[in-house]
């Protein structure tokens, strides 16, 4: 027999949405559970806050760029929750991180520009919202960088990003640096844990130094520790005497995995739970009410019941959304309709690799309230939502942050349960 479970709502997704609702919900008195199948993108992200990077062209200020993006993107996510909600979601997140349990560890900036921060390939990426362990590597300043390489670090190619940036105009060269790790898993997050000790810091240090030229500030890839990356980085300058800026790697991303343990440490202080390795695999419906889901978990199936559901398991890039071979789409969780398909005749894909591909822009369907079509206490957030090429906009975290917030504060209104943020 099943186990059943009541909670006030359930969250399907442990993305930055996922999280960012149920934390929102659980502080304002709802009796929240996530299930998840896994840790969602936030392992993947890089850990900035991406609101609006391009419409198309590369945008400066996104407050000023988001009233006329929103005019002419009327389905976009943006349209729904109103361009107004985007900053209480980022200050939301800012102070949450802040009370987070990597100490001192915070963000910088907000909607009125955006910083201009290297890529793991050298590329430039406009966010709004940055951890102050990137902030130094600000590209619009004229202080030459040196992008610092980790021999046994195979997923950070130093001279690539040096190289690429260059090609940019930005002064900038590669060093790499040979150290004894240890017996660590060589990928960034093995090396996180290695910087939060203090006498390897201070090993690393001695070597780098050497290299270093006057006046240089030093961009290293993004592994300044997991449990304490504030006081590492803070390290690194003393030690260093200079600037020290991170630079997001390829997964797993430890800026993503800080964002993460962040949101996941919120959700917990506000009395909601969090279940990993939960797949659902069945749904309780009476007409346009999902009153139950039933999930597998260690070997067992539970159902969770619940006077809402949010969903928040992204959409055609997590499988979420699935094509099939005559080139229908459906949504695999709730079986919920969607919006967006191409019909017979249009096109599906663009010509231009960057250009607007438009099935893409597929998502489920949903009101003004993000309440999900023919249902009745079904909200969507986060790349579920149609409407949008976060990919293209630069707009992922920024999409997940507002819509999440938004949809908590629409089921916290329906049950007269509002509390203070």
């Amino acid at each position: 027999m099943s186990a059943s479970l009541h909670y006030d709502v359930v969250v399907l997704g442990v993305g930055v949405a996922g999280l960012t609702a149920a934390t929102r919900l659980a502080e304002g008195g709802a009796r929240v559970c996530v299930l998840a199948k896994g840790v969602g993108s936030t392992h993947l992200a890089p850990g900035t806050v991406d609101v609006l990077g391009y419409a198309p062209e590369r945008v400066t200020k996104p407050a000023a760029a988001l009233p006329d993006f929103v005019a002419m993107h009327p389905d976009h996510p943006y349209a729904l929750v109103g361009a107004d909600a985007i900053a209480p979601a980022l200050q939301w997140f800012a102070a949450r991180v802040e009370r987070g349990p990597q100490p001192a560890y915070g963000y910088r900036g907000d909607l009125q520009r955006n910083h201009l921060l290297p890529t793991a390939l050298g590329a430039i990426r406009p966010s709004a919202l940055v951890p102050k362990t990137m902030a130094g590597g600000e590209l619009s300043a004229a202080t030459p960088a040196c992008v610092v390489g980790i021999r046994v670090l195979r997923d950070f190619h130093a001279s690539l990003c040096a190289g690429n940036l260059r090609r940019a105009g930005i002064p900038c060269r590669a060093i790499e640096v040979d150290v004894d790790v240890g017996r660590v898993e060589a990928n960034a997050l093995g090396l996180a844990r290695r910087f939060d000790d203090a006498s390897f810091r201070a090993a690393f240090a001695a070597r780098l130094a050497l290299l270093l030229r006057p006046g240089e500030r030093v961009g290293l890839p993004a592994v300044l520790g997991l449990r304490d990356p504030h006081g590492a980085w803070l390290d690194l300058q003393h030690r260093l005497g200079r600037p020290v800026f991170e630079i997001p790697t390829l997964p797993p991303s430890v800026g993503g995995i800080r964002v993460y343990d962040a949101l996941r440490a919120a959700l917990r202080a506000a009395g909601g739970r969090l279940v990993l390795g939960a797949e659902v695999v069945g749904v309780g419906r009476e007409g346009e009410h999902i009153r139950a889901v039933r999930a597998h978990t260690s070997g067992h199936d539970t159902i969770y019941e619940a006077s809402w559901v949010v969903l928040a398991t992204g959409g055609l890039h997590s499988g979420a959304i699935e094509l099939r071979s005559d080139w229908s789409a459906h949504e695999t969780i709730l079986g919920l309709p969607l919006h967006g398909v191409p019909t017979a005749g249009q096109p599906r894909f663009g010509g231009d690799y960057f250009g607007p591909q438009p099935i893409s822009r597929i998502g489920v369907a949903v009101d003004a309230s993000l309440l999900a079509r023919e249902t009745d206490n079904v909200f969507v957030a986060g790349a579920a939502l149609p409407g949008a090429e976060p990919w293209r906009e630069g707009s992922g975290e920024g999409i997940a942050l507002a819509s999440g917030y938004f949809v908590a504060q629409a089921v916290l209104e329906r049950e007269g349960a509002i509390a203070a943020a």
